[in-house]
């Protein structure tokens, strides 16, 4: 089964900018180049920054040697391109001073890649995010009662390319174990020389039974047994790279509102379900709905980066325990979203409506939740 992607890399590549493609491991970047390489009708350039040739050449910062590596082509394409040193210096020399070159670099490390792209590009290119497969893209290929009756596989496996086209629950897991610990957690072990695998797995896991719940560093740090500096580093480092996303809480500075500590959610149930070793089926799970409020903040998430619906994110919490799980602060006003796995109906919190008599509060449950992601 071919899953068609969100971005059209024809419509969006032009010369005079590179562009580059985000997203963690394994999601489909090269796929998505590759197909468009092959149809582009243009000549083309194809390297991977794992080879030790490449990276000499791109992270030269030589004209004349990048010149002469690019002559004849239209376009040159350089996969994992957070590999090469220097490649941000090298790209600006392209853009600048090799007129009507089309440039695509892609690059699983947001921490590596986009600390070297960032200030040498300024105004020198295009920036995509490639997510795991999302609703609105399994939407071009199955109906909606069709995509619902997968939400139960969703919500345990997730979305990579790989695991979707899978056939048995035995492959789909072992795919996910495998990029959880072969890929994830070895970029961040290589980058940053960290010799502690376990103290990575153990914050991760801790993470994990704690989605939609408020999350303290200090008490990671107290249960692991290391340092509060430590946690945060090792979590802004799962950030960047992918594996989890941090939401923050709201406040308009009213006493009786909760923001100091933050909410944790994986870019994918699947890996989620893979760091805690559990791919039970939905039925004999007690953690459904932490799941299901993972998967719909992400789909969400997903949604307003592909459709560039600008907003900022926030949940909102009182002390007395009254919650709401998303808000979004866009057009001028506060959309908040409360979501519902079960039977019972949420009961909207009178304080945030009295607080903000300009926001509004839906409820998300499992019949109306793609109209809210697709």
């Amino acid at each position: 089964m071919k899953i068609p992607r969100f971005y059209n890399i024809h419509d969006i590549l032009e010369p005079g900018k590179a562009l580059i493609i985000y997203g963690p491991r394994q999601v489909g970047k090269t796929t998505l180049l590759m197909d468009f390489l092959k149809g582009c009708g243009e000549k083309y350039r194809y390297e991977s920054g794992d080879n030790l040739k490449v990276q000499s050449i791109f992270g030269s910062r030589d004209l004349d040697l990048l010149k002469e590596y690019t002559s004849g082509y239209d376009i040159v394409a350089v996969d994992e391109s957070h590999k090469i040193p220097h490649i941000g210096e090298s790209l600006k020399i392209i853009v600048d001073h090799i007129p009507g070159l089309k440039v695509i670099v892609t690059g699983s490390s947001s921490f590596e890649l986009a600390g070297q792209v960032g200030e040498p590009l300024i105004g020198r290119k295009k920036t995509l995010t490639l997510f795991p497969v999302a609703q609105l893209e399994l939407r071009k290929i199955f109906n909606k009662v069709e995509v619902r009756d997968r939400i139960g596989e969703t919500l345990v496996f997730g979305g990579y390319p790989e695991v979707i086209t899978s056939d048995s629950k035995k492959e789909k897991a072992e795919i996910l174990d495998d990029l959880v610990h072969s890929y994830l957690l070895k970029d961040i072990l290589e980058f940053e020389r960290i010799k502690g695998a376990k103290t990575l797995l153990d914050i991760l896991r801790l993470l994990a039974f704690q989605i939609g719940k408020e999350v303290s560093l200090n008490e990671i740090a107290v249960q692991i047994g290391i340092d509060n500096k430590t946690v945060a580093k090792y979590i802004d480092l799962f950030e960047k790279s992918f594996i989890i996303f941090n939401l923050r809480g709201y406040s308009r500075n009213l006493r009786k509102e909760v923001t100091k500590k933050g909410k944790y959610y994986f870019y994918d149930t699947g890996i989620r379900n893979a760091v805690i070793s559990n791919f039970n089926d939905l039925e004999l799970r007690d953690d459904k709905g932490g799941l299901w409020e993972n998967f719909l903040f992400i789909e969400r998430l997903k949604k307003r980066v592909y459709h560039e619906i600008f907003a900022n994110m926030y949940f909102w919490r009182t002390y007395n325990q009254k919650e709401i799980d998303l808000l979004e602060e866009r057009e001028g006003r506060l959309f908040g979203y409360e979501f519902k796995w079960g039977e019972k109906t949420p009961k909207i919190p009178e304080e945030f409506l009295s607080a903000y008599p300009e926001g509004s509060v839906d409820v998300i449950d499992q019949q109306n939740y793609l109209d809210f992601v697709a």
